[in-house]
C-alpha cells in the first residue's frame, strides 16, 4: 500500500510539474530500421518508471496548416469539429466524420497506478475531454474542397468510431455495441432508432475503446475490432474474452465470432482493392523500451493467432505475462509490415482512385497519431505504404508531417482516420486541431 501512495505522489508531482520523462531511456535503433516486412527486434530495455514523452495537444495557430509532401499540397475540409476520429465516404460524396472521445469510467473499475497515470498522460494529449457522441455529416455541394455544409447525422450514440455502408443500411460500432440505421442517399439526418446487431465487450475497464467496423462487399458479414482491455493483460486474461481480436459478425442471425486474435489494439479495417483480402493496423504493446515494440499492419488471416499478450511480432516471447503459454506462441504468425515503434498507427485505407497518381493507386495511407512512450518521438503523421501485387513493396513514405511544431513543440493536431473521397483526394481526421484536412496533387 505504501509503494503505490508513493508512486501515485510522484505521479502527481511529475504531472503538476509539467515532467513528463519518466525514464532517460531513448531509441537505440535508426528509425527505418523497425520498419518494413522484417523489422528489428531488439532485447526489451526496462526501467522503473516507462518513458513518458508526449507532445502537449495544443491548437493550430490561424493560417497554419499541416505539411504536405512535395507535390501535393493541403487544405482544410471542416473545422470547429468536436474531436473528429474516424472518417466514411458515402456513394454520393458526402463525408462522415465520429466526433467521439472514451467514455467515463463506470463504476466498478478498480484503481490502479498505471491507470491513474496513465489517464494523466492522455489528458496531456487532448484524449480527455466529454465524448460529443454523434456522427456529423460533411457536403461539398460546390465542388471547391471545402465542406459548406455540416449537419449532425446521427446522435445519441455511445462513443461512436467505425462507421460502414452496406446498401441500405447504415452500421456503427459504438464502444458497446454495432447498431444499425436505415440509410437513404442524400438525406442530411437519421432520427430513426439504431437497432443493436451485436455486444461488443466494453464494461468498466474498457481500455481499448475504439471500435472499427466493415461490411463486406456482398453485405452478408461484417468484421468489427477490439482492442485489448490491458497493455500485456495485467488486469487478468478473464478480462480479455473476445478482446484483442477481430470480430466476424452474422448481421442477420445477429451472432458474432472471433475471426483472428492476438492483436493488441486492431483499428483501420480496409479490403485490399486489388486481392480482395481484410487488412488492418495494429498498436502494439508499450513499456519494453523505445525501440519495442513496432506497431504494424496485416493482412488478416481467418483462425490466426498473432501474439499478443505472450508475445511479439511471432515467437518473441513476452517475459511479464503469467502464466506463459509456449504451445499458444509456437503458433504465432508474425505480421506483413511493421510501422515503427509507438507511432500509434490508427488509421489505415487504400488508394482505388486515380486522382494522386499512379505510383499511389493501390497502395496504403496509415495514420499515426504519435507516440507517447518513445524518445525521440514517432509518429503524428501520415505516412503512405507502396503496394505491389497486393503486397507492401518499399519504404514508407511521409505525406502529411507538421502536426507537432511551435515554440513549445506542441501537438497542433494528431491524425487518426484516414479515407479517399469521392474525388480521389485523401480526408485526414485531426481529433487534436478539431479538423479533417485534405491532400490534392498541386497545380
Amino acid at each position: 500500500m505504501f509503494r503505490i501512495i508513493a508512486l501515485t505522489v510522484v505521479a502527481i508531482a511529475l504531472a503538476s510539474a509539467g515532467l513528463f520523462y519518466f525514464s532517460r531511456e531513448s531509441a537505440r535503433l535508426p528509425e527505418e530500421q523497425t520498419f518494413g516486412p522484417s523489422p528489428t527486434i531488439p532485447q526489451p530495455s526496462k526501467t522503473l518508471f516507462p518513458t513518458v514523452n508526449i507532445a502537449k495537444a495544443s491548437s493550430w495557430p490561424q493560417g497554419v496548416t499541416p505539411t504536405a509532401a512535395p507535390g501535393f499540397e493541403v487544405a482544410e475540409f471542416a473545422g470547429d469539429l468536436d474531436h473528429p476520429r474516424w472518417l466514411h465516404v458515402l456513394p454520393n460524396g458526402d463525408v462522415l466524420v465520429a466526433e467521439s472521445n472514451k467514455t467515463a469510467k463506470e463504476k466498478g473499475a478498480s484503481f490502479s497506478v498505471r491507470g491513474f497515470v496513465e489517464g494523466l498522460i492522455m489528458g496531456q494529449a487532448g484524449a480527455k475531454a466529454p465524448s460529443a457522441n454523434r456522427i456529423t455529416l460533411l457536403r461539398d455541394t460546390d465542388g471547391d474542397g471545402v465542406a459548406d455544409l455540416k449537419t449532425p447525422f446521427i446522435e445519441g450514440l455511445n462513443s461512436p468510431f467505425g462507421m460502414t455502408l452496406s446498401g441500405a443500411t447504415l452500421y456503427v460500432a459504438n464502444t458497446d455495441a454495432v447498431v444499425a440505421f436505415p440509410y437513404v442517399e442524400g438525406e442530411t439526418k437519421i432520427t430513426a432508432p439504431g437497432e443493436k446487431v451485436v455486444d461488443l465487450p466494453a464494461g468498466p475497464i474498457n481500455h481499448h475503446w475504439t471500435k472499427d467496423v466493415i461490411a463486406t462487399p456482398d453485405g452478408r458479414a461484417l468484421y468489427a475490432t477490439v482492442g485489448s482491455n490491458s497493455n500485456v493483460g495485467e488486469n487478468g486474461i478473464a478480462a480479455e474474452e473476445n478482446r484483442a481480436a477481430v470480430l466476424k459478425i452474422d448481421p442477420v442471425a445477429k451472432t458474432s465470432t472471433v475471426f483472428a486474435s492476438g492483436l493488441r489494439n486492431p483499428n483501420g479495417l480496409s479490403f485490399n482493392p486489388e486481392t480482395g483480402d481484410l487488412w488492418v493496423v495494429v498498436n502494439e504493446r508499450d513499456e519494453l523500451g523505445s525501440d519495442l515494440v513496432p506497431d504494424y499492419m496485416t493482412s488478416v488471416k481467418e483462425g490466426a493467432f498473432y501474439g499478443w499478450p505472450y508475445s511479439y511480432y511471432g515467437q518473441h516471447v513476452d517475459t511479464r505475462v503469467e502464466p506463459p503459454r509456449p504451445a499458444l506462441v509456437a503458433k504465432a504468425i508474425p505480421p506483413d509490415y511493421a510501422l515503427g515503434t509507438h507511432t500509434g498507427s490508427l488509421g489505415l485505407t487504400f488508394d482505388n482512385a486515380d486522382l494522386l497518381g499512379p505510383q499511389f493507386k493501390g497502395g496504403a495511407f496509415v495514420g499515426q497519431h504519435g507516440s507517447w512512450n518513445r524518445r525521440p518521438r514517432s509518429g503524428y503523421k501520415v505516412i503512405f505504404v507502396p503496394f505491389t501485387a497486393g503486397r507492401p513493396s518499399g519504404m514508407p513514405r511521409d505525406i502529411l508531417t507538421g502536426f507537432v511544431g511551435g515554440d513549445d513543440d506542441e501537438a497542433r493536431g494528431r491524425p487518426v482516420g484516414v479515407a479517399i473521397d469521392g474525388t480521389g483526394a485523401l480526408l485526414v481526421a485531426d481529433d487534436v486541431g478539431d479538423k479533417v484536412w485534405r491532400v490534392t496533387p498541386a497545380p
